[in-house]
């Protein structure tokens, strides 16, 4: 995920604690060990997404169609409940880019709708459509796209003249070229891509089906070979693992700051409270499929499993294990209840927000303005998150850690930059 400009919040420096050194090692196992099964259970959805996108190419109905987009849908399940690796861990961060970045330019895949527009001053790609054209102007050289292949759209589409919003790869290029379009603004009702849009010869809509396809089937077969790489990171001898292990008191910190960061900055700024201010969908974080309340419940549930220590994988099996909770009990009883009653309160508010939309009060609808009922709820658990911070940085204080800096968000930080 590529962030917009942050400050950093919740600097904090204090001595380490040496009284706490031995049960850190089975901590930062347990933190890995929950990290390799969440990446290998999105790699296990991503792989049955990888089977449906294959049947809807092949051959392409409606019913095709829905099962690829449900298939999307549960691979976001286990993915974004590893987010909260991404930050405190550069190996994570430096590859999060190809696969969940947001928001795109979704003009550079395929067709859009005329209200859209057409290249920028700040994109010049914004309308590139590539699905369209099998050859195309790249930084004064020409491009063969006359195949669509993972190494064109990884080495020469994805992030393009260096835009972060041309997003080639991942899990939302998929998204769009599943649903298309979301042209409901803040009223009920997701993206409504055709399945002809796939189909072949004169039931084809929209031109280009095979082309669409290969794209597709591109961007599904390269988001599963990038999770299937990051799942071996995490795994035994793996690079990530590694670095985690190497330090104990760093491994410690990059626990604290995946939670203090995707809590604050990223969470309750960037993707909850920036699109209540801007009463924008376009700040959904799964705009097209109208899937954000799932999002941000992951999201959060993602924090509470990495404090926790317990992960419920796809199989129903359970990961678990020494966790930072045990620490922050033994360092101060007081503070690690009240931090369990903060993840607790800000999973109820995700839960409101996820039960609302499901019951037909999707995100965007509460994003309009005006909507008092949605504000509430979206804030709601904006304020939940932010005290749930607040707990972090107690937590933080109790342990004694070296030093914890927490990403920021002008939408909490600076509202008025927002506006400017």
């Amino acid at each position: 995920m590529h962030l917009r400009p942050i400050t950093a919040v919740g600097l904090i420096a204090m001595a380490a604690s040496p009284a706490l050194a031995q049960s850190k090692t089975e901590v930062l196992d347990t933190y890995a060990n929950i990290a390799q099964a969440g990446y290998e259970d999105s790699l296990i959805k991503a792989q049955a997404l990888q089977k449906a996108v294959d049947a809807l190419v092949e051959t392409p109905s409606a019913e095709a169609l829905q099962a690829a987009r449900q298939a999307w849908l549960e691979a976001r399940v286990p993915y974004q409940q590893t987010e909260i690796y991404r930050f405190g861990n550069a190996i994570v961060d430096d590859w999060e880019g190809k696969v969940n970045a947001w928001p795109l330019d979704e003009g550079l895949i395929d067709y859009v709708d005329a209200s859209y527009g057409g290249p920028t001053d700040a994109n010049q790609l914004a309308a590139l459509n590539v699905v369209a054209n099998p050859s195309f102007s790249l930084g004064g050289s020409e491009v063969d796209a006359s195949e669509i292949t993972p190494d064109l759209l990884e080495g020469q589409l994805h992030e393009a003249g260096a835009v972060e919003a041309n997003v080639a790869t991942g899990y939302h290029a998929v998204e769009f070229l599943l649903w298309g379009q979301d042209l409901n603004g803040t009223d009920y009702g997701s993206g409504n891509r055709p399945w002809t849009d796939y189909s072949a010869g004169e039931d084809c809509t929209n031109g280009n089906c095979d082309r669409r396809g290969d794209y597709l089937q591109a961007a599904t077969d390269l988001l599963v070979s990038d999770l299937e790489w990051m799942s071996g990171q995490w795994a035994e001898g793996g690079a990530a693992r590694a670095a985690v292990l190497e330090d104990e008191d760093a491994g410690i910190n990059a626990i604290l700051t995946g939670m203090g960061s995707l809590s604050y900055g990223e969470q309750a700024g960037e993707r909850m409270k920036l699109g209540v201010m801007l009463n924008d969908p376009e700040e959904e974080h799964d705009c097209f499929s109208d899937n954000t309340h799932n999002s941000h419940y992951y999201d959060g549930l993602g924090v509470r499993n990495v404090y926790l220590g317990e992960y419920l994988r796809v199989d129903g099996s359970v990961v678990t294990g020494p966790a930072l909770a045990d620490l922050v009990a033994a360092a101060d009883p007081d503070v690690a209840a009240e931090l369990r009653d903060r993840l607790d309160a800000t999973m109820v508010e995700l839960g409101q927000i996820k039960s609302a939309a499901e019951a037909g009060f999707s995100y965007d609808m509460m994003l309009a303005r005006g909507n008092a009922e949605g504000e509430a709820l979206i804030m709601g658990a904006v304020d939940a998150l932010v005290d749930q911070t607040r707990a972090i940085e107690r937590a933080v204080t109790a342990l004694g850690v070296e030093q914890i800096a927490f990403e920021g968000s002008d939408s909490l930080d600076d509202p008025e930059a927002v506006f400017q």
